[in-house]
């Protein structure tokens, strides 16, 4: 059976899905995607494009099935500080090359995530932070002029320069 999905219901508890999709932060920022439940049922996803989806959400198909959007495990780097002041220094650096970055906080140490990157690791090495590669739950932030939902646009085919 394949599930067709066109509908958003927005991150619900009230709502017993009837499967899940687990996905990664690539794949809950397209529109347009072919996946499978955790029990085999073909999933095709058709939304809006540039709303990402949520870890949470509910998402209902056609014939009126219930989905819950997981996030995926996957590899991250996590940076650890335990000074206000540097951790700041670190996200103001990693916003100015609009990295995607997750933030939080675990017993009142800050700390930040984002996808591997050699150059930007030894960066906050520099800065200070501690670093330690791991498989997490990614949910990077979603930008401050999204209305809630992530902008993400590709720098990779050009190159431009902050002063």
């Amino acid at each position: 059976m394949t599930l067709d999905i066109y509908q958003r219901l927005g991150v619900r508890t009230d709502i017993a899905a009837d499967g899940c999709v687990v996905l990664d932060h690539l794949q809950r920022d397209r529109g347009r995607l072919r996946t499978s439940t955790a029990d085999g049922a073909e999933v095709r996803i058709f939304l809006e494009r540039g709303k990402p989806l949520l870890v949470g959400e509910i998402l209902q198909s056609e014939c009126g099935k219930t989905i819950r959007v997981q996030g995926a495990e996957e590899s991250v780097t996590t940076a650890r500080c335990d000074d206000w002041l540097t951790f700041s220094r670190a996200c103001y650096h990693l916003g100015n090359r609009h990295v995607k970055l997750q933030v939080g906080n675990s017993v009142n140490v800050p700390w930040l995530r984002i996808v591997p990157d050699h150059v930007l690791e030894e960066m906050l090495e520099l800065l200070g932070l501690d670093l330690t590669r791991e498989q997490a739950v990614f949910v990077p932030e979603s930008g401050a002029y999204s209305g809630g939902h992530a902008h993400t646009h590709n720098h990779g085919d050009h190159e431009h320069h902050h002063h």
